[in-house]
């Protein structure tokens, strides 16, 4: 049995997840892609900082650095941004089913760069999820070929793959919060590129945008990260992982009530079969 104390950890860091997907697209209203994720992480940059100047977050070791940076550029710079291209076409509910494809990454390129072994399970369920995420295209496009937003969202899904292979090599050194802030942090920094024209879309924006990027910066940002790593802290990290598979149905629950979307049948059947795909290969893909 959890303590309450991991149950409420696990279920406030997946729903504000889940919401990240409703936020991004009410984001969109004021702000282009590339300012939307430098005002988002800059401010969750903030509240890290404020954090671990009390809780204190000792500096990473010199030789770390160039992986750091360079897993904060993809898991944070090229996913959010690609993210946020992809969510000006697609539904927050879909992006979510896509997003929701990031397994079968990570077990791919864990077989090429990490010596894990894949089944023949494993790769069909790789084949079964492809196929369910170009559903998913085809079903925002209107059924006539793929979505370019959903091309944006996989890629992003896939740099993010990247970054957390990378981090594997960091785990035994680094504390989960640590290791988080230091990805954040770098990543923040590699988004400098499009402050340009930053404050002028702060004072042009509707307040209502401006909220729900502040909103993804706080939430879904700082303090979903921090409930995750208290969750890992106190529960076995294969069950926490499985209750990823909760986010899609959250993400299109909280995108009805917030901006009122559904996505479309096609998507649905689409997500349900990635999820599938992504189920065969976490319990049958590995000898």
């Amino acid at each position: 049995m959890f303590s309450w104390r991991t149950v409420v950890a696990l279920s406030a860091a997946l729903l504000l997840w889940a919401s990240a997907f409703a936020g991004i697209r009410a984001g969109l209203r004021g702000y282009s892609p590339g300012h939307l994720a430098l005002l988002r992480f800059l401010t969750a940059s903030l509240v890290l900082a404020v954090y671990a100047l009390v809780r204190g977050v000792r500096l990473p070791e010199r030789r770390d650095l160039p992986g750091l940076l360079l897993a904060g550029f993809l898991g944070i710079s090229v996913y959010t941004v690609a993210i946020n291209y992809g969510e000006q076409t697609v539904t927050a509910g879909a992006a979510s089913l896509i997003v929701s494809s990031s397994p079968i990454f990570l077990a791919v390129l864990a077989f090429l760069f990490l010596g894990e072994r894949l089944s023949w399970w494993g790769w069909l369920g790789f084949a079964i999820s492809f196929a369910g995420v170009a559903l998913i295209g085809m079903g925002t496009a209107g059924g006539v070929g793929i979505d370019p937003g959903a091309v944006w969202i996989l890629i992003g899904t896939f740099a993010a793959s990247i970054c957390s292979i990378l981090q594997k090599r960091f785990v035994e050194r680094y504390k989960p919060l640590d290791l988080s802030a230091y990805t954040l942090w770098s990543g923040a920094a590699c988004l400098l590129v499009f402050a340009p024209g930053l404050l002028e879309t702060v004072r042009g924006a509707p307040l209502e945008a401006t909220l729900a990027v502040l909103y993804l910066g706080i939430g879904p940002g700082a303090v979903a990260y921090s409930a995750w790593v208290v969750a890992l802290e106190s529960a076995p990290a294969s069950i926490v992982g499985n209750a990823l598979f909760l986010i899609p149905p959250l993400a299109i629950a909280v995108a009805y009530v917030w901006l009122g979307e559904v996505p479309s049948g096609v998507s649905l059947l689409g997500g349900a079969v990635t999820l599938a795909g992504v189920g065969l290969v976490r319990w049958k893909g590995r000898p």
